[in-house]
Order: C-alpha cells, then structure tokens, then sequence
C-alpha cells in the first residue's frame, strides 16, 4: 500500500530502524532515535543500488515521490541517478572553482610581486567594487562580450571612462591567465576594442616656463608651514622622483658622502632599483635635515608620528598654500618640469633624462638598463639641473622655451 502523510506522522520508532513502503522502489526508513530519511531502491546493471531522496519532514511525501520519478526517468534511459547526482555536485563545485572572481583573484596574486602597493591596491579594489559583484560568480567561460560591457558602462556612467578602458585591460589580462591555465578558450575582453567612449588624456598639471619655475623656487624658500615639508618641497625639484618615493625615503638609503640615493626596487613603480645622483645642493638640505629627522627611520616623518612618513597629501597641501591652483602645479609636475626643460632648454640627452625619471629605458637586446647606466653623465645632468634652477631663482636671464625649441 501507498504511504500517506497520516501514516508518516504516526510512525514511531522501535528498537531497530523501520521501513515504510511506498510505492515503486520508495520507502521511508525510520532510524531508533527518530530520524526518517527517504530512499529509492533500484536495480541497475544488475546490481542492487539506494539513492537518498532527503529527510522528512523537511522533504514532503509528495516531493520525495517526485524526486522519486526524476531518477526512474534516469533509469529509464540507462542513466545511474546516484552517478548523475555526484556529476552534478561535480559540475556545481567546478563552475565555482572556475569562477571569475577565484581566477581574477589567483591573476592578482601572481602578479602582486611585480607591482607597487599602491598600484596593487588601487587594482584590487577596482575589481572588488566594479566587477565582483555582477561577475564575480559567473564561470569565466560563459561570460561573453556583453557581460562585460554592462560592467564597464556601469564605470563609464559614473564619468570614469579612464577607469573603463583600464578595467577592460585588466579583464583581457584575466582571460588571457585563464587560457593560459586551460579554463577559457579565447579573450572575449578583446571584442570590447572600440565600443568605450574615449578617454581624454589628463597630464597632471606642471610649471614648465622657466620664469614661473623661478618664481615657484621662491616661494617655495618663502613657504612658512613645516621645516619638514619646506625640506621636501625644496628637494622636490632637485631629484624629480615620484611623490610617493620622496615621501617614504629611508635615511638608510642615502649616502651622503657619496652624494647618492639608492632606491630599492620594491618602493620603485618598475620593480627596479633607483640610483639618484644628489647634487650639491640636495645634499645640503638633506644634511640640514638630518640634525632633525637623522635619528629616526624616515628623512620625512609625519607631523604625528615618526615611525609613519609624511602624508601623501603634505606637498600638494603646501603648494595650494602658497597659492598654486590644482591646474597649474602638481606633486608628479616636478618630473614633468624636468624632463622639459633638460630636454628642451639644457639639450642633455633623451635618454639620460628617461634613466633618471626611472622609466622602463631598454638595451639594445632589449634589457632593462641597470641603476647605474650612464651614472657619471647623469652626476653631471644633476648637478647642471640644480645649478639652473639656482639661476631661474635669483632671476638670471633665461632662455624662454620656444626661443630653445
């Protein structure tokens, strides 16, 4: 006879675990300490098989029967439910594995060691707020060309089209570790060329006229806030390395005997060691410094704390002090106002000049440069730059730009 719903709820337990027949292969079994699980007894093969339906009450009698017709549907074609069921398990656990969240995650870790921190957070959390949440689940070979539009468009409306051509880059450079790693076949991230909006460029803003440089020297010897950040802005100039590396400069790296500044390559955006010739003139306001800072860790510690360097917002906090817009100066303009100039003005040599900027300069087999290439020009580059500099603050006669181009 049929089980009905009356006769399950009545059912005790006994001493040894009981079985309730229902219908086509079906019963309950009743475990001594109360449990009731369904099962599905069939024959394939030849051979004698159980399939679990669920547990009652929580699997209803007449879900346990339709569970029941699905695996004899199975039978019927000569598929095993019990080996369908672990594929299915197997299939689900593999689309998670497979995800593009997990292997986006595994690219991030493999090239973590190449990148800068910052740079390094900056990726991560674009990931993590612009792509995850929409794509994150999806298995990375069933996501096509407009999956990933909708993500970028989401960037692209909020008025970060840079943003979206970046994302779409790091989306091609997922698909490509997931080729590589045999779980995608192709790059759909390369159908998306093309279809962004265009990016205009945003040179960060940079004092390039030889007057206004001068007048920029002055005030920044004017400046009344810090001695620290006074030290830092008059460096600046002088060295031309990216904010962040002035910032967080070690005073175990300078040598002041030897008029250097060795830069390790994990505080380098390339990943390379930096060698900075210091000019006569950086060497004199780091020795004034050092009877402040000398004892402790960083040549620029923060306003609170030594055992932090100063703030990443110090410099441009200073120089909007002394009255330069966001528009006309910058931290990074002082890369730019050299490069400029020793280019333009000075006539040194192209490649001196990229060397010393610690841009990716290659040999002609195609290495990277070491730190020290071209070190007794770059000396002499150095001190030319700040001897000029010397002149444009006093108001020597300059050459204006164009005159030199």
């Amino acid at each position: 006879m049929a089980l009905s719903d009356t006769a399950i709820k009545n059912a005790k337990p006994g001493a040894k675990p009981i079985k309730l027949s229902d219908e086509k292969g079906m019963f309950l079994l009743i475990a001594p300490a109360g449990g009731k699980w369904w099962r599905l007894k069939y024959r394939i093969g030849g051979k004698e098989k159980l399939l679990s339906l669920g547990t009652y009450p929580e699997v209803s009698l007449k879900a346990a029967r339709d569970r029941r017709d699905d695996a004899r549907k199975l039978l019927a074609d000569g598929v095993d439910p019990s080996e369908n069921r672990k594929a299915v398990k197997s299939a689900k656990t593999d689309r998670a594995a497979n995800s593009f969240e997990v292997i986006a995650r595994e690219w991030y870790a493999k090239k973590l060691p190449g990148w800068a921190a910052s740079n390094a957070d900056k990726i991560i959390r674009r990931l993590e707020n612009d792509a995850f949440p929409w794509l994150g689940g999806m298995p990375i070979a069933e996501i096509t060309p407009p999956d990933l539009l909708k993500s970028l468009r989401r960037i692209e409306e909020r008025g970060a089209v840079e943003s979206a051509h970046r994302m779409r880059y790091y989306f091609s450079q997922i698909f490509r570790y997931a080729i590589a790693t045999g779980r995608a076949e192709r790059d759909v991230a390369s159908d998306l060329r093309g279809a962004l909006s265009t990016a205009e460029t945003q040179h960060r803003a940079a004092i390039t006229d030889p007057k206004a440089i001068g007048a920029l020297l002055r005030a920044m010897d004017d400046y009344q806030g810090a001695f620290v950040t006074k030290c830092a802005l008059r460096l600046a100039p002088l060295v031309f390395v990216r904010p962040g590396e002035l910032r967080k400069a070690d005073w175990i790296e300078i040598d002041l005997d030897k008029a250097e500044w060795n830069i390790p390559a994990e505080r380098m955006k390339m990943r390379e060691p930096h060698l900075v010739p210091l000019s006569a003139q950086a060497v004199a306001i780091l020795k004034e410094l050092h009877a402040l800072t000398g004892a402790g860790r960083y040549v620029f510690p923060g306003a609170r704390t030594n055992g932090r360097p100063m703030s990443d917002n110090a410099i441009l906090a200073a120089l909007r002090r002394m009255g330069f817009a966001k528009d006309e100066m910058s931290g990074h303009g002082f890369r730019a106002m050299a490069r400029t100039i020793l280019d333009e003005v000075l006539q040194v040599r192209p490649d001196f000049i990229e060397h010393q900027l610690a841009h990716a300069v290659r040999d002609p087999n195609g290495r990277a440069y070491n730190r020290t290439a071209h070190l007794a020009e770059r000396r002499k580059m150095m001190q030319q730059w700040s001897d000029y500099l010397d002149k444009l603050k006093t108001g020597a006669e300059v050459i204006p730009l164009n005159a030199a181009a």
